[in-house]
């Protein structure tokens, strides 16, 4: 029987990551440090013993550029990609491109913290993590799910808010716990599926 193999990791550390700006769909680069969790990335699933036949990722450089460079550590740069920005990052609107710091002192912390940490309050003219979730989700549900379902061993490369809405899903969280589900730079999560889609086995490879 073919192996149910579905692969999720978030881009290598950006450069507005380490600036910590907002950065949306903004389209900045990897920086030294998330070009080397990218290739960690590749070397913790190869030392898995992991391959792939395809692959997922965001309309976004950075993810892109992650996905890039984890298939080259494991010696599969032939792998077909599929791009898309149903994948792409939670949309901040207006805060795309400030300082989280000069965004609190502009609206104040309590209002900064409801648009990054509340389920369904938007910033100004961006998504809420439940818009997140409405685009990603039919995306996940039509394209890639089916992929992993026919036993083609699958990887996705994207963002925390769109992979947040994956893992929603598979783990079957609430709006609050996947709101407190953090997801580091560059680490590999394995999920392994049962054939009605069900997580038969996790393995997160932090550390």
């Amino acid at each position: 029987m073919n192996e149910r193999l579905l692969v999720l990791v978030r881009h290598g550390q950006s450069e507005w990551n380490l600036k910590n700006l907002f950065t949306g769909w903004k389209d900045p680069d990897l920086t030294e440090k998330g070009v080397a969790e990218a290739k960690e990335a590749g070397r913790k699933l190869k030392a898995q013993g992991l391959t792939f036949d395809i692959a997922f990722t965001s309309a976004l450089t950075r993810a892109q550029h992650t996905l890039d460079l984890a298939l080259a550590e494991m010696g599969q740069t032939g792998l077909p990609i599929t791009r898309n920005l149903a994948l792409n990052e939670r949309d901040y609107g207006d805060l795309s491109g400030l300082n989280k710091d000069d965004a609190r002192a502009k609206w104040g912390e309590e209002q900064v913290h409801a648009w990054r940490r509340s389920y369904d309050v938007p910033p100004p003219g961006g998504e809420s993590l439940k818009d997140t979730l409405a685009r990603t989700l039919p995306y996940f549900v039509q394209e890639i799910l089916p992929c992993v379902l026919r036993g083609e061993r699958t990887l996705v490369a994207a963002h925390g808010n769109s992979l947040r809405a994956l893992i929603m899903v598979l783990e079957k969280l609430t709006p609050e716990g996947i709101l407190a589900r953090e997801l580091a730079t560059g680490v590999p999560v394995i999920y392994r599926l049962n054939a009605d889609a069900t997580v038969a086995s996790k393995l997160d490879l932090a550390g």
